[in-house]
Order: C-alpha cells, then sequence, then structure tokens
C-alpha cells in the first residue's frame, strides 16, 4: 500500500529506498489503527456516535494497549540510535508518556481524524532553513528531495515529518512537543466564538426594540 508521502509526490512504492531511514512505520501503524477502527477516515463526533449506540465499536483493551505499543516500540528504537542527547531525552519522553496507554488502554482512542490529518499545513521547501530537522527522526527537512513537513496548528515551530508524527496524532490527538489538543481545540474556539456573537447580536437587537 502507497504511503501518504509516496501519494503526495507521486512516488512509486519501489523507489522509497532512497528516503530516509530513521523515520517511523506508518503504514503498520494505520493498518493497525484501521483493524480497531473500519470508520477511522470518519470525523470523531460520528465515531463517537457510532461507538455509543453501538458497544460492539469499542476497541479490544488488548488489540488498543497493542496500538501505543507499537509507536512505543516505534520511538524506542529511534532513541537507541539517536543522534543527539536531547533528541534522545525528547523520544524517551514520548516513551513514557505513552506508557499509561500501554498499560491502561483508553476505551477510545482519542487520536485526530485522517482528515485533520491530511488538512494540516504543508511547509513549502523554500520556507525550511538547511539546519531545520524533525524532532522525531532529528533528520534534516531538507536532506530528503521531497520533503513531507507538516505544521501542527498549536506552535508555527512545531513542525514535524508527516510520517514521524502521524501515528502520534491519529493515536494521541496532541502535540509531541508541548502536548496540547491539536485536533479538538480549533472547533472548540470557534463554534464558542460563534455561539457568544451570536447571543451578544440577539440580546443587543432585544435592548433596542424592547
Amino acid at each position: 500500500m502507497a504511503t501518504q508521502y509516496e501519494i503526495e509526490h507521486n512516488i512509486k512504492p519501489s523507489s522509497s529506498t532512497s528516503r530516509r531511514r530513521r523515520q517511523l512505520d506508518m503504514s503498520t501503524f494505520t493498518a493497525h489503527l484501521h483493524n480497531l477502527l473500519p470508520d477511522s477516515t470518519s470525523s470523531a463526533s460520528s465515531q463517537t456516535t457510532e461507538q455509543h449506540h453501538n458497544p460492539h465499536a469499542v476497541p479490544n483493551p488488548a488489540d488498543t494497549s497493542a496500538l501505543f505499543r507499537l509507536i512505543q516500540d516505534q520511538m524506542g528504537t529511534l532513541a537507541a540510535t539517536a543522534p543527539t542527547e536531547d533528541n534522545r531525552a525528547f523520544l524517551e519522553s514520548l516513551v513514557e508518556a505513552l506508557e499509561p496507554d500501554v498499560a491502561r488502554p483508553p476505551r477510545q482512542i482519542e487520536g485526530v481524524t485522517q482528515e485533520f490529518l491530511d488538512g494540516l499545513d504543508r511547509v513549502p521547501r523554500q520556507s525550511l532553513r538547511a539546519d531545520d530537522a524533525c524532532p522525531i527522526c532529528a533528520e534534516r527537512f531538507l536532506d530528503d528531495p521531497y520533503p513531507l513537513v507538516v505544521e501542527l496548528p498549536c506552535h508555527a515551530s512545531h513542525r514535524f515529518d508527516l510520517e514521524c508524527v502521524g501515528p502520534w496524532l491519529r493515536a494521541k490527538g496532541t502535540c509531541p512537543m508541548c502536548r496540547k489538543e491539536v485536533g479538538k481545540r480549533k472547533e472548540v474556539v470557534v463554534s464558542t466564538a460563534q455561539g457568544e456573537e451570536g447571543e451578544e447580536e440577539e440580546d443587543d437587537v432585544d435592548g433596542l426594540y424592547a
């Protein structure tokens, strides 16, 4: 199955061997996630509704634990060959943060939807500096002839290779760096602001014509 990297750059799977080696295997993660949530490309609200009315849609705890263990193992593998102490410490912090999900898996996977992942801002190659690197794999973006870099909505400097950050976002729904929720935050802020403005406008109108 073609990866998101190959799809967006129209690259044949056979040519992927020329890519960098220190990256997470997103295809394995995606396949496992799809086994847990066959409708995982739908919106978070529709998933919640379906799972609420259909108890059988809730993932098996052992399978959910295995999903988080898969990410944890890949982060641990990268940490073992980390090029810097800062990168090693960062990866080890992610491994530690995943331990509660492995030991006591949540009833529902709270990660972002595939739609959200596909809609993340892509960072143009020309705006990347020579020393800019992915915080997860620690490889410089421009070492890849076709960098697929995404910027998270929590902060403009929180940039990652899509295939490195994808599994974490799909499983956890937070920024690996600041741990802010990135999938739900925008929706809540926008809907709340619109609701408050609408109420204020109605109150003003009632006051004028009372």
